[in-house]
């Protein structure tokens, strides 16, 4: 792969694949016609951002249960929670940023056949849907810890918020981050693992080293590949006035990358020294995401909106494998019993 994917000649319809919320293909297409504008407005196909939701929950769950020792089936039960969780959240998510962008959509040729811009589905109705996804959601919250709906408001404060960033802020890539690398609290939390604490009466405020640094590094894997997608729009948001890490940096952001990229590796070591994590970790969670993610910055070109896409589409799961296949042998290794 040298960074260039071919195209088909029919721009319109490559883009409109590229996360464009008018895919059709594949099962997509055996649904009932009804139904199909509705898994356009969740992004379910290719189900992209329901992953990037949940994997942080996910890498947040392993590694809680690695420090406090859980069993395989807190585990397993913690993991199917967030899972059916993030399946209602992504697409509540989706949904609402499609309300709040409509506008900009139809002005951008990659989303402008989403949907709500090609009238599809009305404003109102997707709101309707967008609420029943967030109740759907709210269900996976009531078998965890009490704490876990606690830590459930941040995240929707700032997922609500994130439709505007790009309106703001050239920083609209790390609002992002912090939306989905709130998972890793989330899925500590799940499994019973208090990753901070915040000031009550002569309790003071302590965060859990090694998860505020997984934390971290997660915002910056987020800001790493979303920036690399923002490059697919760059055009049509410059002339929008729309803001970005891409638009900001433009020529200038693959150095941008490679050095998010090292701050990210550098609290990837900090979090695996704090936890006392195996060498398994650091040649395989650190080294390979060093490996994965380095040949992405360096692979793509960020002037094709396809090999943006396709670094995008396929690219964060190397780098998803590299961070949970040490968390995952290691929990096997200590082969705790059910407790």
């Amino acid at each position: 792969m040298d960074g260039k994917p071919t195209t088909n000649g029919n721009k319109k319809n490559d883009l409109a694949q590229q996360y464009g919320g008018s895919h059709t293909g594949g099962w997509v297409a055996r649904l009932p016609a009804a139904w199909i504008p509705f898994v356009q407005l969740a992004r379910l196909s290719p189900p992209a951002g329901l992953f990037l939701i949940y994997l942080p929950h996910f890498f947040g769950i392993l590694h809680a249960a690695i420090i406090q020792r859980s069993s395989l089936s807190k585990v397993l039960q913690a993991c199917l929670l967030c899972l059916g969780g993030s399946f209602f959240l992504s697409n509540a998510a989706h949904a609402w940023n499609d309300i709040v962008d409509s506008p900009i959509d139809k002005a951008v040729a990659r989303t402008s056949k989403r949907p709500i811009p090609r009238g599809a589905i009305s404003p109102r109705a997707a709101f309707i849907f967008t609420l029943t996804q967030a109740a759907g959601a709210a269900v996976f919250l009531l078998p965890l810890p009490r704490e876990s709906a606690f830590y459930a408001l941040a995240y929707i404060g700032v997922t609500m918020y994130y439709p505007w960033a790009k309106r703001h802020t050239n920083l609209a890539q790390f609002v992002l981050g912090f939306c989905l690398a709130w998972g890793v609290f989330m899925g500590s939390s799940a499994i019973g693992f208090k990753p901070f604490n915040i000031s009550k009466g002569q309790e003071p405020f302590w965060v859990e080293g090694s998860s505020a640094c997984l934390f971290l590094a997660c915002i910056l894997w987020t800001v790493i590949y979303d920036t690399i997608y923002a490059h697919q729009d760059i055009r049509d948001d410059t002339k929008l006035g729309l803001k970005s890490l891409a638009v900001l940096f433009r020529e200038r952001t693959k150095s941008l990358l490679w050095l998010l990229l090292c701050c990210m590796l550098t609290l990837l070591v900090a979090s695996g020294k704090l936890a006392g994590m195996g060498p398994q970790y650091f040649v395989i969670a650190v080294g390979g995401c060093l490996s994965s993610l380095g040949m992405m910055i360096h692979k793509v070109e960020l002037r094709e909106s396809s090999s943006c896409w396709w670094w995008f589409r396929y690219g964060f799961w190397l780098a998803e494998c590299c961070f949970e296949e040490p968390w995952l042998v290691m929990h096997q290794e200590h082969g705790y019993a059910d407790r």
